[in-house]
């Protein structure tokens, strides 16, 4: 593999604490942002890497020189004036002839690049982004999907967004196509996602769904936090090649206000201190992921769509609250007929019905999630008995059902009043 990075950038909202360093040059505890992204480049396989630079090149090109004592080598492409976020492309037509990673310097990372190429090849796709959910998806670039991860539009963070959407956004990270470099042909300012991604779309554009550490240190604050989560290790503790650990959440009764059968988006509030226990989990070492059963849909009471709307609430809803759900995973299946409407193919006796843990074992493969290291957090014995099969930690809420429902004779290791309070309690532990 080979990578590009956009190292031109001049860093202006970070001028108040360091004059005169170009952006990929800014010290993270000791050292550029831009040596962490050649480190992490390196580690999966890559070692010839294309920096273009611009503002302040020369301190750039000191520092770097051909690569080799970082154990790669770079080749550089000088803007002589800023060509914006895809007017270089020009420059690489006769450099670059394989499908290759493009990333911006200014991002703090530690990134399992050969799923992402892997996905990317597999996708036959043009160019692919690399998505991932934050906790301000309300002023960020959404990303809306559709169920093959071909990229249908980008919401931009500029435009009204009075509607439900799902938290995926843009992290500054792709795999390219060779041909994509063809697009563009004349050396001019161009912007990466306006001249290139959106006339592609429908044409190959593809979004790789990550809870990966990637973010942008641009402003002073962004620089405070990115520097605790070095020194913390969580950067390189969510690059995955690690296994991870994750706290894995039922829907109603312990997320929101358990209603009967949800059917219909109306009807999801969000319990109190759900948002502020879930944001708790996105600032710690576990991943935050949702598994539910959904017989409704089967039950024909409500559609595929009318589900995706509920998800988008929740999503939508947590995010407002500064929240996110590393993934979502739900089961629509339902074993038993007679009823009016039910769908008869999801009528099937399936493995990712809870308390069966198909659903748990495929987050685990997606994410590389280490099943024994981590919880499974709900209101009912159902919940607990699926955490046991899955052999995971466990613990009740005395939310919704409150473990009333007595269908099994499993015990939680640790019980809770609510979400906030068992997140509390396991973080502490």
């Amino acid at each position: 593999m080979k990578a590009v990075i956009m190292a031109g950038g001049k860093g202006t909202r970070l001028q108040s604490i360091a004059q005169d360093i170009p952006k990929p040059m800014f010290p993270v505890c000791g050292k550029p942002i831009l040596e962490y992204q050649i480190e992490s480049l390196k580690k999966s396989g890559v070692r010839e890497i294309i920096l273009i630079v611009g503002y302040r090149k020369e301190s750039v090109r000191s520092y770097f020189g051909s690569g080799e004592r970082f154990g790669v080598r770079i080749d550089y492409v000088e803007e002589a004036t800023p060509l914006g976020t895809a007017g270089a492309f020009y420059y690489l037509k006769e450099r670059v002839r394989e499908n290759f990673l493009l990333l911006f310097g200014d991002l703090m990372l530690d990134v399992d690049f050969e799923r992402f190429m892997a996905f990317h090849k597999a996708c036959g796709a043009r160019i692919t982004l690399f998505g991932h959910p934050n906790s301000h998806p309300y002023d960020s670039d959404v990303i809306v999907e559709d169920t093959e991860h071909r990229v249908k539009c980008i919401l931009s963070k500029r435009d009204p967004r009075d509607f439900y959407y799902h938290n995926l956004t843009n992290a500054g990270l792709y795999c390219v196509s060779p041909d994509v470099l063809d697009t563009v042909r004349e050396p001019v300012r161009l912007d990466l996602e306006k001249n290139v991604i959106s006339p592609l779309l429908g044409q190959g554009v593809y979004v790789y769904r990550s809870t990966e550490y990637v973010k942008d240190m641009g402003t002073p604050d962004r620089l405070q936090a990115v520097e605790r989560d070095v020194k913390s290790g969580l950067v390189a503790q969510r690059s995955l090649r690690n296994r991870q650990k994750a706290i894995f959440l039922d829907r109603d009764g312990t997320i929101n206000r358990l209603v009967g059968f949800l059917r219909n988006a109306e009807q999801l509030e969000l319990l109190p201190g759900a948002a502020e226990a879930i944001r708790r989990v996105n600032e710690s070492s576990y991943l935050a992921i949702v598994a539910t059963n959904q017989p409704v849909v089967a039950r024909g009471e409500c559609t595929m769509d009318e589900l995706d709307t509920i998800h988008r609430k929740l999503e939508s809803e947590l995010g407002r609250q500064g929240a996110f759900l590393d993934d979502l995973y739900f089961c629509p299946h339902h074993p038993d007929r007679g009823f009016a409407g039910e769908i008869p193919e999801l009528k099937i006796n399936c493995d990712c019905r809870k308390p069966k843990t198909g659903l748990l074992t495929s987050a685990a493969e997606q994410h590389n999630i280490n099943l024994s290291a981590s919880w499974y957090i709900g209101d009912s014995t159902m919940d607990i008995q699926t955490g046991c099969n899955a052999g995971m930690h466990t613990a009740l809420l005395r939310t919704g059902e409150a473990g009333k429902d007595g269908r099994y004779d499993a015990k939680a290791e640790l019980e809770a009043d609510n979400l906030l309070d068992a997140v509390n309690e396991i973080l502490k532990r």
